[in-house]
């Protein structure tokens, strides 16, 4: 896996409407041309590029584009301001947050309430920290069902954390494997969540996306997966509005 680097030489950027926007540099070999992306939380501009390429290529690369990077940043959502009375998605549906300083320490759900007490300006950790733990809750029972229906051992399971991936796989079958997946998904709809576990498991037995690999995704997933990546390609950015 090659993994965002910042160049070695420089610290390159791009100016998008009077914001200095760093570019984040990925020289791959197998790489034929230049590809341009925002990263989820709009923090930076992620190009990939063929190994012999070479920074200023990036930046003119860039520099040519900024309208279209503009319309993207316009697309990024802004965070919410995690407070009394804020809307926070789960399973997409939606929670209000009802705080009160003397209530208890522990997050409660009744309903559609997320009850927080403590003070104000812990209360966005306890709400992380408690989809979190719905998150690891939900991805064990969606990762042991799916792994029942490949007939596959359950493999360790880690939230991750990640600002580009949802979810990976990784491990040799001799020394056990783990799948880890974001941990924001516990905000989309559950066929979002369980269409990201579902890929992983398929990883299991095939570690790549050859025709055998979607064959028994399409056996073992319950739901359209098209569905649920179109939902992701289109409000995927939205799930790193409240956390980044």
């Amino acid at each position: 896996m090659i993994d965002w680097l910042r160049d070695d030489h420089r610290d390159p950027s791009v100016e998008v409407d009077g914001r200095t926007l760093p570019i984040a540099i990925r020289r791959n070999a197998r790489s034929r041309r230049l590809t341009m992306r925002l990263a989820p939380d709009g923090s930076e501009l992620r190009i990939s590029m063929p190994t012999w390429g070479r920074t200023r290529d990036a930046l003119s690369f860039a520099e040519a584009r900024t309208g279209w990077i503009e319309a993207q940043l316009v697309k990024v959502p802004r965070p919410l301001a995690l407070e009394d009375g804020t809307i926070v998605p789960f399973c997409g549906d939606e929670l209000t947050i009802q705080w009160q300083e003397r209530g208890a320490r522990k997050v409660i759900r009744e309903g559609e309430l997320l009850l927080v007490g403590g003070p104000r300006d812990r209360l966005a950790g306890r709400v992380q920290r408690w989809l979190e733990g719905e998150a690891l809750r939900l991805l064990r029972e969606d990762l042991n069902f799916f792994c029942e229906r490949a007939g596959l051992d359950v493999p360790d399971l880690r939230l991750s954390r990640a600002q580009r991936r949802w979810g990976s796989c990784s491990g040799e079958r001799s020394t056990g494997r783990c799948i880890r997946v974001n941990w924001r998904l516990v905000m989309a709809p559950d066929h979002v969540r369980r269409s990201v576990v579902a890929h992983e498991v398929t990883h299991l037995v095939h570690f790549d996306h050859s025709p055998a690999f979607y064959h028994l995704l399409g056996m073992i997933f319950d739901a359209e997966i098209s569905v649920a990546d179109g939902w992701l390609k289109r409000e995927g950015r939205s799930l790193y509005a409240a956390f980044g």
